[in-house]
Formats: C-alpha cells, sequence, structure tokens
C-alpha cells in the first residue's frame, strides 16, 4: 500500500550552516599576533589566509591525512603560511601564535550559533526526526558542539577527518545512510554550500536543502536550485520540508 513521503533523517553541513566565526578570521589573527608582539593588519591576514587555505587544500586534501600529515599539523602549516604571505616571515615569533590560534577555535567563545539554529533543530526533533552531522571539519568539532550545546540534539557527528571522505564524496553520505539505517530517498542534507551539500547529497538519492545565507547567490547556482529547496533562513526549513512531504513521491 503506498503511503505520503515522510523524511526519517536530516545530515547537517556546521559551519556557515548552524554556526560561523564569531570574528572575521584576519581579526582573530591579528588580535592573538597582538598578544604576542606582532603587528599585522586584519585585511591583510583576511586575503592572505584565503590564499594560504586554498593553496593547501588543493596540495593536501582533507588535511592531508593520505600523505601523513594531521589535521593539526595542517592548520599550523595554514597559519604560518597566512602570516608569511601578509609579511610576518619569522616562523619561530608565528609559531606560538599558531598553536594558540589552533586551540582557540575549538572554544566556544570563537563562535557564534547561527539566528534559527538552536529553534529549527528542537523543532525537528519535536517532529521526531533523526538527526546527524555530515561536515568538512576536523577533530574538534565534537568539543565545538558540546561547547555550544547543539551536540545533544544529534544521533551522530561525522566528520571528513574521521571518515577520510571530504564532502561532495558520496561515501560519507552513504556512511551516515548506514548508520541511520535509512534509504536515501527519506533523508535529506541542509547545508550552504552549492557543489558539497546540495549536489552532494542529491548524488546519493537524498533530498537537499541549500542554505543561502547573507550573500547573493551565483545566478547559476540560483538557477540550478528550485525555490523549494532554497532556505534563505533556517527558520524556513520546516515550512519546506512540509512542502516536500505533501508534495513527495508516494512510496510504495
Amino acid at each position: 500500500m503506498a503511503h505520503r513521503l515522510q523524511i526519517r533523517l536530516l545530515t547537517w553541513d556546521v559551519k556557515d550552516t548552524l554556526l560561523r566565526l564569531r570574528h572575521p578570521v584576519g581579526q582573530e589573527y591579528a588580535t592573538k599576533a597582538r598578544a604576542h608582539g606582532l603587528q599585522v593588519e586584519p585585511a591583510s591576514l583576511g586575503r592572505a589566509f584565503r590564499e594560504a587555505y586554498r593553496a593547501q587544500s588543493l596540495s593536501f586534501p582533507n588535511y592531508g591525512l593520505s600523505r601523513g600529515l594531521t589535521s593539526r599539523q595542517w592548520w599550523l602549516d595554514v597559519v604560518l603560511q597566512t602570516f608569511y604571505l601578509a609579511g610576518a616571515r619569522d616562523a619561530r615569533a608565528v609559531a606560538p601564535i599558531a598553536e594558540q590560534l589552533y586551540d582557540d577555535f575549538c572554544k566556544p567563545c570563537t563562535w557564534q550559533v547561527l539566528a534559527g539554529a538552536e529553534a529549527t533543530l528542537r523543532g525537528c526533533r519535536k517532529r521526531g526526526l533523526r538527526l546527524a552531522v555530515v561536515s568538512n571539519f576536523d577533530q574538534r568539532l565534537e568539543d565545538i558542539l558540546m561547547g555550544l550545546g547543539l551536540r545533544e540534539h544529534f544521533d551522530f557527528v561525522l566528520t571528513s577527518e574521521a571518515t577520510g571522505w571530504p564532502k561532495p564524496d558520496p561515501r560519507i553520505f552513504q556512511e551516515a545512510l548506514r548508520l541511520a539505517q535509512v534509504e536515501p530517498a527519506v533523508a535529506a542534507h541542509i547545508g550552504d554550500s552549492y557543489p558539497c551539500d546540495y549536489k552532494g547529497a542529491r548524488a546519493v538519492g537524498m533530498h537537499s536543502f541549500l542554505v543561502a545565507g547573507p550573500e547573493p547567490l551565483d545566478p547559476a547556482v540560483k538557477d540550478s536550485v528550485s525555490q523549494e529547496f532554497l532556505l534563505p533562513s533556517l527558520s524556513h526549513l520546516l515550512p519546506a520540508l512540509d512542502h516536500l512531504e505533501a508534495s513527495g513521491p508516494e512510496l510504495g
């Protein structure tokens, strides 16, 4: 007997979906540098970080795990290269700053829960939905979620470091489905990245919702995502789920 679609599992991206940095990266780096007697402009550090992060991600994807790096060393190298590109080229002076930044970025005070996140997670739980994290994050994520009071909402947390599979690799989504023991047709993923979150989840047969965020969407992305799967904010998720379940295919 056919019955209406009912979503059973929601998987979540974390950074810029549920939480974000309280201050821009350049500002955080500059503040820590000043505490160590090093003056570097926040704007220069912000630009340098983007360049260093991009280069490191290309050379050593997923924290360089396949090349023998740890995520900690990966991040320390990013910080050192960021300061180098911003003109601070004394690695011995920057090393203790890098260590402090790595530790500080797992503290709750460095992060900010996005508006509507907690209420939406509670609303999902109230509906009886299972929730899980699928994130391209490192080992610090569990502590960050615990410190911000969000870990209790999730049945399990999957990171690209722990699994070895960064989104949009289908295996990280398939592992979430396996752990939750649900089929992709009754699961949905929420995230802010079109290639990693929206397309990655759909490639394994899940539904997905794209969190638009404050910046204007790329026109090509906007044209590729149906309006009912585009979330201007997290408060739009529950109504979007209602619409999906009402209009979705009947399941035999």
